[in-house]
């Protein structure tokens, strides 16, 4: 995994030192290498983790005759196929999987990014002209702003310089040319549920997650898993155990968290290399503000849930470069518990498309900026795309939640033989809850901010009015490390209660 910075405009090389500067900002998402290179057009600068082709992978990449220039932050995992089809009328120059990209582009320009299996986010320019793209999921993060004579790009906010004016995301799934245009790549076929909907056999969904989840397990580094306990990461360590015979698996919390002991037998029953570390009410609190900056969102719910992520991530790259996490399953599987609320499938299966196409500003932010804070690359098997197409293409009644079926009840009952019966069958916590330090930060903004200072908050927050002295907090610490309309506007808001099922289709969260 990695980081970018880019410009595209007339003002190029004089942005090229600039560029440089941004991208150490970027570090932490790549401190094995950097690199930066500049075109007639454009200026593009990298910071690496590398994971495939470790000494030959070096961004940017270059074309042969050094025309187009590539910088991207991902994985390609059909990167193989693809050689194969272009070779031998493009000479590839390294055996990274980010140079299919490139070729793949001076091949089919923008209707490359269609035949992309992965995650990524990237900028490739050519001298004339310029493409930059985001994966269907929006798993890694992409910016674009403009200022007087081009565009800037860039992993994360922080590495767009003041001048940068109307920052936005690009969306998941979609792509920006050099005419300005934003368009939608990705069209998931699921927006409705399928008229002839697939049969719900759990051999079948167990073979097709195991497929996603041996695609993931491509690294030249050492890969491991994040075990919470929870039904979703044992799953996804119970298929990587089967084809990795030395597995770490990791965990956190506070002192009495039920986590704890939940990871700890799933590890015991598969067999791995387990790690866990317990975080003081201390420590939690003092991790804020790292974190909000690293994440670059003030939602309290994610905030939340953050802080655990950090430092699972930050046990985890003790260790290893690559791990795999169970993000996904809530959402194609309508794992959350307000969904009980829900009795329609039409309903159900309209909140489930609404969370999903809304991942990358919440579950998908928070793993992402987290693993990254500390050199980790985080990979998501539930929400691989041809996975996702058949889980949606359920019948969305066999989803509902009933007394004598659970939510995720198909998950449940199609690993019931691969975990311990106490895991397969755990009621659900959110991650928060499950380590321990929900009530922690509740009682730290309380104790943060003063009555006087709350009583103001809609007139310091007149938008999005954090309505808790906990999330005041969040937010006055986000305002003060990224000030401007600007930077508020790409923050994503959760949505998840059981009246917005009524919203259907894609509902922007920020």
């Amino acid at each position: 995994m990695c980081g970018l910075v880019a410009y595209v405009g007339r003002d190029a090389p004089e942005h090229a030192s600039v560029i440089d500067g941004l991208s150490k900002r970027l570090r932490h998402r790549g401190p094995d290498d950097s690199g930066h290179h500049r075109l007639r057009n454009a200026a593009l600068a990298h910071r690496r983790l590398s994971i495939i082709d470790v000494n030959g992978g070096k961004q940017p990449l270059l074309d042969v005759d050094g025309a187009a220039a590539l910088v991207c932050n991902g994985e390609i995992y059909n990167h193989r196929a693809i050689r194969a089809e272009l070779e031998p009328q493009h000479r590839f120059r390294t055996g990274s999987d980010s140079e299919a990209i490139l070729h793949l582009y001076k091949a089919r320009g923008s209707a490359s990014v269609e035949e992309l299996d992965g995650m990524f986010a990237f900028v490739v320019a050519d001298g004339d002209g310029f493409l930059a793209a985001r994966d269907p999921f929006g798993i890694k993060p992409l910016y674009a702003g403009r200022d007087a004579e081009g565009s800037w790009f860039a992993s994360e906010l922080k590495a767009l310089p003041a001048a940068c004016r109307d920052v936005k995301e690009i969306p998941p799934g979609s792509l920006l040319t050099e005419s300005g245009e934003v368009r939608r790549w990705f069209n998931p076929p699921w927006r409705d549920p399928a008229s002839e909907p697939v049969a719900a056999e759990p051999s079948v969904l167990t073979a097709k997650l195991e497929t996603a989840v041996v695609k993931r397990l491509m690294s030249d580094v050492p890969l491991g898993v994040f075990l919470s306990g929870g039904l979703d990461s044992s799953i996804i360590s119970g298929l990587v155990r089967r084809h990795r015979s030395d597995l770490h698996s990791f965990a956190v919390g506070m002192d009495g968290a039920p986590d704890l002991p939940a990871a700890r037998c799933v590890a015991d029953h598969l067999g791995t290399r387990h790690h866990e570390y317990r975080y003081t009410p201390t420590e939690a609190t003092r991790a804020l503000e790292h974190v909000i900056y690293h994440l670059e969102s003030y939602d309290a719910a994610l905030i939340r849930s953050a802080v655990p992520c950090y430092f699972v991530s930050k046990l985890a790259s003790e260790h290893v470069k690559v791990v795999l996490s169970g993000e996904g399953a809530d959402e194609a599987f309508a794992g959350y518990r307000y969904m009980s609320e829900i009795h329609d499938p039409a309903a159900l299966h309209r909140e489930c498309v609404r969370l999903l196409l809304n991942l990358h500003n919440m579950n998908l932010q928070r793993v992402d900026r987290m693993t990254m804070a500390h050199a980790l690359e985080g990979r998501v098997p539930f929400l691989d795309v041809d996975f996702v197409a058949w889980a949606m293409a359920l019948d969305p009644a066999e989803k509902l939640q009933r007394p004598d079926r659970p939510e995720k009840w198909l998950l449940r009952n199609a690993f019931e033989s691969l975990l311990p019966s106490e895991i397969v069958w755990r009621k659900k916590e959110e991650f928060a809850a499950g380590c321990g330090s929900e009530d922690v930060f509740r009682d730290h903004g309380e104790r943060s901010v003063t009555d006087a200072d709350f009583g103001k908050a809609a007139e310091r927050f007149p938008i999005d009015t954090p309505t808790t002295k906990e999330a005041f907090l969040y937010r006055r610490v986000f305002e003060e490390r990224f000030p401007g309309e600007s930077a508020r506007g790409t923050v994503g808001r959760w949505l998840g209660t059981a009246t917005s099922a009524n919203t259907g289709g894609e509902v922007r969260t920020s």
